[in-house]
This record gives structure tokens, sequence and C-alpha cells, in this order.
């Protein structure tokens, strides 16, 4: 069985976001990266599958030079080989321009599942796998807590509102976006990280892709939210200042 798993980097969580010269842009001059957390419990569940299973877990992953460590990292948990899809510094991706890049460089592997995470810390669209899908023809399913192959099929297990659950049998291939949570993520050990700077990590160009990548999105401004403090006091009768805090609520603040 072959699983592909796409995995992102994205700015670390603790880094100071500040906005570029331009305005366009974050400033990546004090940035430091990671793996977006949701695709490192997508690494999680294919390395289990495959342990349980015997197979394949490629890594794939697109972005400048700099995405290199995030994928030594998914090879030094385990991961046999990676695929990276190199970007110029700076291009900006929307979900339908990513999926079109990933599911080309997925289709020639012609793997059996592929995962990824539920959406990524940095933008949230949570559209990438599910577009990435529909572009290869694949059965998928969202949301997923538990994967179990079945012969050509796989029963997976959503997770709904107010603590349902579906399961549901696909046809394989298929593309499955993991909810995060649902598996303890693993440490590289020493010896993994040893071993991550033998394995094979294939780099393709997006030309040789390709695909039509150009963004349809236009970024207009990016700034930090001006902070502020407003209060005001309501004093008098409680059932008065009650009334007039839900009226302030409901018709300014419009949260209720």
């Amino acid at each position: 069985m072959k699983i592909i798993v796409s995995v992102k980097q994205v700015p670390a969580r603790d880094s100071s976001l500040r906005a570029g010269s331009d305005g366009k842009r974050l400033d990546e001059t004090d940035l430091t990266y990671e793996m977006n957390e949701p695709d490192a419990y997508a690494l999680e569940e294919a390395l289990q599958l495959k342990e349980k299973l015997g197979g394949e877990v490629v890594v794939l992953s697109a972005g400048p030079d700099r995405v290199a460590q995030t994928i030594r990292e998914a090879l030094a948990k385990g991961a046999d080989r990676a695929i990276h899809v190199q970007l110029n510094d700076g291009t900006q991706l929307d979900p339908l321009a990513a999926a079109r890049l990933l599911a080309k460089a997925v289709e020639a592997e012609k793997a059996d599942i592929v995962l990824t995470g539920l959406q990524s810390d940095d933008l949230g669209y949570g559209q990438t796998g599910v577009i990435m899908a529909e572009l290869l023809g694949y059965a998928h399913a969202t949301i997923v807590m538990e994967v179990e192959p079945q012969g050509d099929h796989v029963r997976v297990k959503r997770e709904l509102e107010d603590g349902w659950f579906q399961n549901v049998l696909l046809p394989l291939p298929v593309v499955l976006t993991i909810q995060s949570g649902i598996k303890k993520l693993r440490y590289a050990t020493l010896m993994g990280i040893k071993k991550a700077k033998t394995k094979e990590m294939k780099v393709i160009s997006s030309g040789e892709l390709q695909a039509e990548f150009a963004t349809g999105l236009t970024i207009e401004r990016v700034y930090v939210p001006q902070r502020n403090k407003q209060s005001q006091i309501f004093s008098g009768d409680a059932k008065r200042a009650a009334h007039e805090l839900a009226e302030k609520l409901k018709f300014e603040a419009r949260v209720i």
C-alpha cells in the first residue's frame, strides 16, 4: 500500500508577525517555520497504517528551499521518501492552485491513500484536500477520526456535530483529511534523524508538473488590528442595567 501525506510548512505559533513593507504579505525576516500541526497528525496516521499493513509512506510538500527542513523532519519520523515541489520565495497559492500542483504530483505516484491535515494553521481554508480529491477523481472524506483499510476499500470514522460520528466505506484510491488530536504524535529519534539524511527527497520544479497554479485570490492589505479599550458602566437598577446591556450586546456588539 502506498500512502502519500501532504505536508505544509507554516510560521511557528510563537513567531512575531509583522506586515511587510508592501503591506500585502508578512515580513519573513525573523520568522521561524514548523510543520503544520494538522498535517503532523496526518503523517502519524500514515506511519501507523504502514506499521500495521506494510507499504510505503511518501511525503509531499510544495514551497521554497526552506521547506526541505520540514520534509526532513517527516523523513526522520519514519516516512520512506519525499517529493518537494519547488516554488520561488514569496509565491502565493490559494487552495485551488495548491491542489492543482499537488494533484499533478500525486497522479504520477498512483497512491492508494492520500492524507492531508484538516486545515493549515496559517490560512485555515480547509479546502486543499477536498479540491485535490475532485481534481484526481478520487473518493474523499473530511474530519476523519479513524482509518481502517479493507481490501480495495477503506472504512473511515468521521466526526460530526454534537458528539455524533459517521462510518463510511469508500473505494480506493481515496483522499482523506485528518482531524487533529486523533493520535499521539511521535518524536523523531536520533537514529531516525540520521537515516533521514540518506532518504530520497525528489525535487520537482512547479514548471515540470505543467499545472496551472496562478492564484485566483488577491491580497489587498495585511495589517495588525489596532488595539483599543472602551468601557461603559451601567449603574442604578439592576434589572434596567441588565436590559441595557442586552440591548448593547444585541444591536451594537451583535454577539447575541
